[in-house]
């Protein structure tokens, strides 16, 4: 196909089985008899071949596995033949593991990952991987030297990451639902930016893989990003049936809008000291006047963590590409070469070395940071924040090719609410609330309690039942011209 001007919007969205059905519905269809997972897969295939020149959200396809698989009894998982995709930071037996790094040579993965077999266990056809940045480390997905995936909202501008491909595929109308993990907002900051639903899970919640469990405090938690909250609370009270904490209330079946006055706490500016954009401000104020008139309770609170928090983080960050750019060999593939890994990744590991001796203490810190967490929300249902500090930059603004304290300074100026949920093991739940003079989503956060998953899908179920977001193929803003449906 032939790349639409980069201002203008893409899907592939079109009369075809697919239609505009989140995963759900297309999974009663299909066990209904109404549609086969042949032709659903087959359909998604061809609306990826449509939109992936432009998008660029596939780091490897797996469309005959895919086709293959369609054609075999598709068992009883919740979402039995509905497409997805897998985030190619996770094993799937087969497929190359590339970390969207050019220092991790492409070797098909032995096996599938923990969290990839409680996900597939519900019946997904796995089309393939999705991109992200080197390691999950930025908030764009722009690979250093290759092609960036481009937000179908509107082509000039960033997906988020670290699932940026994930999100730009599901915005895009490719798969209603596609696997993200979250590691410092890689689940939220990708659906913000596409007008996704994005849920990150309390700590424990699902399947951990074998990385996350072995970091001295584990950030990562694994989950979906999809165009609908049903979808979401769907997935996360399947994967119960794969899996179930018993140290977590469970999420469980038939959650429905909150029917019940809630007390929730609004933070509007960031612990890091920079103010939300505007945009991103009326954003989140229109929302607390929202739950408000749906009968809940909206009082300020302070950030509920101490103010050395954002640096204790950044530091955590840094500790991360340190252990991948030294013990990459081992952890990663035995041809991995440090030689290779971005100019974020380097910078980040400088500044972890230059700050070895703060270490200790920041660690523990953020270990603690759960406690003044669940201190600070007594009395709280949820709280409402930002979900990034500003709106979506354009394509280049946080280029891991820029000089490291640019893009450093700016991805704490962006990425200033979102790690919060990751330190402490909260959940928390991005969703969209209105559109930027661009045609750009702007997104929010409801933060819960430990375990408060379900709390959080009540309180998206009220808004999206009173205020539904659309796609980008039903969206247009004044003066802006429809989307384009590739072809």
């Amino acid at each position: 196909m032939t790349v639409p001007h980069l201002h203008r919007p893409v899907h592939a969205f079109t009369n075809d089985v697919l239609a505009s059905h989140d995963g759900t519905a297309l999974a009663q269809l299909i066990r209904t008899g109404e549609l086969s997972v042949a032709e659903v897969t087959e359909a998604a295939i061809n609306r990826a071949r449509q939109v992936e020149p432009a998008v660029h959200g596939l780091a490897t396809e797996a469309f005959g596995p895919a086709l293959a698989a369609a054609k075999k009894a598709i068992g009883s998982g919740a979402f039995a033949g509905v497409p997805t995709l897998i985030k190619d930071n996770t094993d799937v037996a087969g497929l190359p593991t590339g970390h969207g790094s050019a220092a991790v040579p492409p070797t098909p993965a032995g096996k599938t990952s923990p969290f990839a077999r409680q996900m597939l266990a519900q019946g997904f056809v796995c089309l393939g991987k999705s991109t992200l940045p080197e390691f999950g480390f930025n908030a764009t997905t722009e690979p250093a030297g290759g092609p960036a995936t481009r937000n179908p909202w509107n082509l000039a501008y960033s997906t988020g990451a670290s699932s940026g491909g994930s999100a730009a595929l599901v915005a895009a109308g490719v798969v209603p639902i596609a696997h993200a993990n979250d590691g410092g907002g890689s689940i939220r900051i990708p659906a913000a930016c596409c007008g996704l639903v994005g849920l990150k899970p309390s700590r424990g919640r699902l399947v951990d893989n074998e990385a996350a469990r072995a970091l001295p405090v584990n950030i990562v938690s694994e989950g979906i990003v999809s165009r609908s909250v049903r979808d979401t609370a769907n997935f996360f009270a399947a994967a119960e049936s794969f899996y179930r904490n018993p140290k977590l209330p469970p999420v469980g079946q038939h959650i429905r809008p909150a029917d019940r006055s809630m007390r929730i706490g609004l933070v509007v500016d960031s612990i890091n000291g920079h103010r939300t954009d505007a945009v991103t401000r009326a954003a989140v104020e229109e929302t607390a006047r929202r739950l408000e008139s749906l009968g809940h309770r909206i009082e300020p609170i302070d950030v509920p963590v101490k103010p050395s928090f954002a640096d204790d983080f950044a530091l955590y960050w840094g500790m991360l590409a340190f252990a991948l750019k030294t013990g990459g060999r081992k952890l990663l593939h035995p041809q991995f070469d440090k030689h290779r890994v971005d100019g974020l990744t380097h910078g980040l590991d400088r500044m972890f070395r230059s700050r070895l001796v703060h270490v200790p203490a920041a660690i523990w810190r953020l270990k603690r940071s759960c406690h003044d967490y669940a201190h600070a929300m007594a009395g709280f249902d949820a709280a409402l924040t930002p979900v990034l500090g500003h709106t979506t930059p354009e394509l280049g603004y946080l280029s891991p090719e820029l000089p490291f304290d640019t893009l450093f300074d700016r991805l704490t100026r962006y990425v200033s609410f979102t790690p919060l949920a990751n330190a402490t093991g909260a959940p928390a739940i991005a969703l969209p609330a209105s559109h930027t003079g661009h045609g750009l989503p702007v997104s929010v956060q409801l933060m819960g309690r430990h375990g408060g998953e379900r709390t959080l899908l009540e309180l998206a179920f009220s808004l999206e039942q009173n205020w539904p977001w659309p796609t980008v193929a039903s969206y247009t803003s004044e003066g802006q011209e429809p989307a384009v449906r590739a072809s």
